[in-house]
């Protein structure tokens, strides 16, 4: 008789609990994988996936206006926004049912409830109110949009987990929050036809994000109409009678609108899942805290995800999950590389981006060679469209690495996920001088700029 009824125990059916729990079955392990909601996580079913189509949709506007210039004439046009959350919702129907299919294919159990922990091997299926033991278990529970309940009036907003099931387009709507997220949502909101704010505690939008993509960004939105309120936040949300919402900012202005979304970060799932109980630890924010190889204190417990506030990215979720396979089955003891993460901001102009920022690489290297090329793309040279593209490397001057490299404009995020394999691989501008340019793109900038735009030495930028 087996001493636990599975081998491995996953709670949470997002992307990296699924990819691990769908490896672990594969190799003959007995996997069981509890999911309360449902399979797919915030990325398929209300984040990364669901955002991407709304992007898509909002960009036909701009579509239309370009063609113009290349001799089209376009009709009457018209938007319907139940069309489009009723396709959504098929899609992602479609999606959730591959991660289901995967995970049976491979044998594993799938568990349609809350799970809680009892103990370092026991769970309680709530839905059934049993109890089953593992000999290893898996968090994934990811997270969620923070509530902030001490703002006044904050039961009047909505957040993205909101935004994807409007019964209908607000006219009006001011988002607050200056992380990608809500600048995403700001274009995409824009783009379906709704005046649109932005309110941001900071002095620039997008932190950490390097400050030519930043402020390139924030010109791009302010040029298409898009209003950024910065620095300011929301001090009261008070309900009209007309059913409008009247935001009260620090800065003493008061905006009228139909709907208000909160977009200021997010916090790990961790409520209810009985950590105490078994004894694991959590960080200041609720977070599940773990060493180089997602264990917890608990030896025999681990999280991977959002959850452990890492870094809250879908792929980063899916990588930790193939080091955990490795590192608890595979006997190939491996930690997650957070080194060189590539990644994309959605915004319309996009940015894709991988490595340091300039301010950063300022910091660590005594010496930097910065390449900066801005100019308007081929593509809006007929439509007579004004918004200019950045692209943007940086070298450390002592081995002549590319440490940082950065787009800002069409397919931005394309380019970035390329860019990351070059900048993972540690190489040099060389490479970058000795690589044919693909003829007439976007991307042959990046291997066109032969001499410095300027450079920073000791954190100073000098000519």
């Amino acid at each position: 008789m087996a001493e636990f009824d599975y081998d491995l125990f996953v709670i949470g059916g997002g992307s990296g609990g699924v990819r691990a729990g769908r490896l672990a079955a594969s190799m003959g392990k007995r996997v069981a994988i509890a999911e309360e909601y449902r399979f797919g996580g915030t990325c398929v079913i209300r984040g990364c996936v669901p955002k991407k189509l709304f992007v898509y949709a909002s960009q036909f506007p701009e579509h239309f206006e370009d063609s113009a210039g290349y001799g089209w004439t376009v009709g009457e046009t018209s938007f319907d926004w139940p069309t489009l959350i009723a396709n959504k919702d098929r899609e992602i129907a479609r999606l959730e049912g591959l991660y289901r299919a995967g995970l049976e294919r491979a044998g594993a159990e799938i568990v349609e409830s809350r799970a809680v922990l009892l103990d370092r091997h026991t769970v309680r299926i709530v839905k059934d109110n049993r109890t089953v033991t593992a000999r290893h278990i898996l968090i994934a529970t990811g997270g969620r949009p923070t509530e902030h309940p001490a703002l006044p009036g904050h039961e009047h907003a909505i957040s993205s987990n909101e935004a994807f099931h409007l019964e209908q387009l607000p006219a009006s709507i001011a988002i607050a929050g200056g992380g990608y997220i809500a600048v995403e949502f700001a274009n995409i909101f824009h783009g379906l036809g709704v005046e649109t704010t932005l309110i941001y505690r900071g002095k620039e939008i997008l932190g950490r994000f390097d400050m030519d993509m930043r402020r390139g960004v924030h010109n791009a939105m302010e040029a298409k109409g898009i209003r950024i309120i910065c620095p300011a936040v929301a001090h009261n949300i008070g309900k009209r009678a007309d059913g409008k919402l009247a935001i009260e900012l620090s800065n003493d202005e008061t905006l009228i609108v139909d709907q208000l979304m909160l977009a200021l970060g997010r916090s790990p799932n961790t409520e209810g899942l009985g950590l105490e109980a078994a004894g694991v630890e959590t960080g200041h924010i609720g977070e599940i805290v773990v060493d180089d190889y997602s264990r917890t204190n608990v030896d025999n417990i681990y999280a991977i995800g959002d959850v452990t506030n890492r870094v809250q990215l879908t792929p980063v979720a899916i990588h930790e999950a193939m080091c955990f396979i490795d590192t608890v089955y595979r006997d190939k003891p491996t930690t997650p590389d957070f080194d060189a993460i590539a990644t994309a901001v959605f915004s319309q102009p996009e940015i894709g981006t991988v490595g340091l920022s300039e301010d950063e690489a300022a910091k660590r290297f005594d010496e930097l060679e910065i390449y900066r090329a801005e100019f308007r793309p081929m593509r809006h040279t007929l439509s007579g469209r004004q918004e200019k593209m950045i692209m943007k490397l940086l070298v450390d001057a002592a081995t002549r690495r590319v440490v940082g490299a950065h787009v800002l404009g069409v397919d931005a995020g394309e380019m970035a996920q390329l860019l990351g394999i070059a900048v993972k691989a540690r190489l040099t501008k060389d490479d970058f001088d000795a690589t044919m340019a693909v003829h007439p793109t976007a991307a042959e900038e990046l291997v066109t700029m032969y001499q410095p735009t300027y450079r920073v030495k000791n954190g100073e930028r000098v000519a």
